[in-house]
């Protein structure tokens, strides 16, 4: 069998001038346990980072936090020269131990996760780095100073931003051109629906993180699971297809560990779902959501 070819899901210009392959990869699940320290197969992680590069995936995302270091070190050992591949970065998080996140937006901090970033990704101008949280210790426009005057300096080629509204999109735009949103969303949740909105219309990639988390539709006799029988696909495929349909500027970036997981998540980008069962999976990852919301 040929190997799944992320290419299939076509492609999207982040900032309007760097193709990649919608369908990406994930970086986070590379490391140890908690996101922290090593992963427990340095060998497979590095394998895993290759067969997705393999798999025509062109956008690696990680983040300094993840590890932290851990996942940059191991993305520069895998896979510099980056040659085609595009890697995105994220800063502004701050470990304390396994699962412990705190954000910091001091501009001195943002500025040394940058050039920090440079260092072990093994760059001179980082493709796209995501201000991993809005910190609460400044005024966001004090963190966005900053990270105009980096992308200026040619440290960073384009700025997304994560875990945002509409309204801090647009205090960031004053600054700079957002290239990239990342926030939770799959087909079962749906409070970032106003943002991809309005990244569709202003097109600005839309990175999903967890995307292919779906509640009890992958239950056995789910809507989910159903579908999948139907398709002769997985519920994990069948999820991000749905997500790459909705919307030309998704990005789903499915993360993993293993290289045979990393292949399965690719086999989505070529999967087609019809009219038909795009509005169902739709209609009912709605109402779930409505039902975990309480509405």
């Amino acid at each position: 069998m040929p190997r799944p070819d992320a290419g299939q899901a076509g492609t999207f210009l982040i900032g309007g001038d760097m193709p990649v392959a919608r369908l990406g990869f994930g970086a986070m699940r590379i490391t140890g346990r908690g996101i922290w320290g090593d992963p427990p197969d340095r060998d497979r992680a590095l394998d895993t980072l290759r067969r997705a590069a393999a798999c025509g995936v062109t956008l690696i995302d990680t983040a300094d936090a993840y590890g932290p270091y851990v996942s940059e070190d191991l993305i520069r050992a895998a896979l510099h020269p980056y040659g085609g591949l595009r890697i995105a970065t994220k800063g502004g998080h701050t470990r304390h131990g396994p699962d412990i996140w705190r954000p910091v937006g001091n501009p001195d901090y943002l500025r040394q996760c940058v050039l920090m970033s440079m260092r072990r990704l093994g760059v001179d101008c980082i493709d796209l780095w995501q201000l991993h949280r809005v910190g609460p210790d400044c005024t966001p426009e004090t963190q966005f100073e900053v990270i105009a005057a980096m992308r200026a300096e040619g440290l960073i080629r384009h700025v997304g931003l994560s875990e945002v509204s509409v309204e801090m999109i647009e205090r960031a735009r004053r600054f700079f051109p957002v290239a990239t949103v990342q926030n939770r969303y799959n087909l079962v949740n749906r409070a970032s629906e106003d943002v991809l909105d309005y990244c569709a219309g202003h097109g600005i990639g839309f990175i999903p993180w967890a995307p292919l988390a779906a509640g009890s539709l992958a239950r056995e006799g789910g809507v989910l699971d159903r579908v999948a029988r139907d398709l002769g696909a997985t519920p994990g495929q069948v999820a991000l297809a749905w997500l790459l349909r909705r919307a030309p500027v998704m990005l789903p970036i499915p993360g993993t560990g293993s290289p045979e997981h990393v292949e399965e998540n690719v086999v989505a980008a070529g999967l087609v779902l019809d009219d038909a069962v795009f509005t169902r999976l739709e209609q009912e990852g709605r109402a779930e959501w409505q039902r975990q919301a309480g509405g």
